[in-house]
């Protein structure tokens, strides 16, 4: 069953509105890119429409998500949507080809923030360096990571907290461990 109250925080088309406009477009542009009208779109993202599996799959490839991401509202109870992100039903988000695997603590995308959970594999490194217009704080929970931020080194240990202000910045786990770290981005991204 569909939300109707377009002020709810909850719901599949405010975390669809929450991510374009994180992503800097508008609903034209993000209607164009799917070819669909910029009506059908406000629908959708009013929860006054509700998208076909097509629809969804090309919504997620056009703001960067899997899928999956826009299927969790389902997973909790109704009770809990907004409030509380049990363990095993955390989304996850992005692809873990670099040996990150990330996942979204934080209710869903409408807030000045987000909180994420990490996972780097051991051996792995991050590809291709970021910079993105954001500001995020990092928690070391366990593991060590390398981390290049503005073209400064470091290794970050459990217990140790860092800060990118919108700056490049890439990773490395170059270690025989996992390593987990907290992150609260803001604004949100994923």
């Amino acid at each position: 069953m569909l939300h109707s109250d377009p002020n709810s925080t909850k719901t599949l088309g405010a975390d669809i509105r929450a991510l374009r406009k994180g992503r800097g477009l508008t609903l034209s542009d993000l209607a164009t890119t799917l070819g669909r009208s910029v009506g059908w779109l406000s629908q959708v993202e009013r929860d006054m429409s509700e998208p076909s599996i097509s629809d969804l799959r090309e919504l997620a490839q056009a703001l960067g998500v899997p899928m999956s991401f826009l299927f969790a509202h389902a997973s909790a109870p109704v009770e809990e949507q907004g409030y509380v992100v049990r363990a095993g039903s955390r989304r996850r988000m992005g692809s873990d080809e670099e040996g990150l695997i990330e996942e979204l603590l934080s209710p869903d995308l409408t807030d000045d923030f987000e909180m994420v959970h990490s996972t780097f594999a051991p051996h792995s490194a991050m590809q291709t360096p970021a910079d993105r217009p954001t500001q995020e704080v990092g928690y070391l929970v366990s593991g060590k990571l390398d981390l290049e931020i503005g073209g400064r080194r470091f290794t970050v240990g459990p217990g140790d907290s860092f800060r990118i202000k919108h700056e490049p910045y890439c990773w490395a786990n170059p270690y025989d461990t996992l390593a987990v770290a907290i992150w609260v981005i803001a604004p949100p991204v994923y």
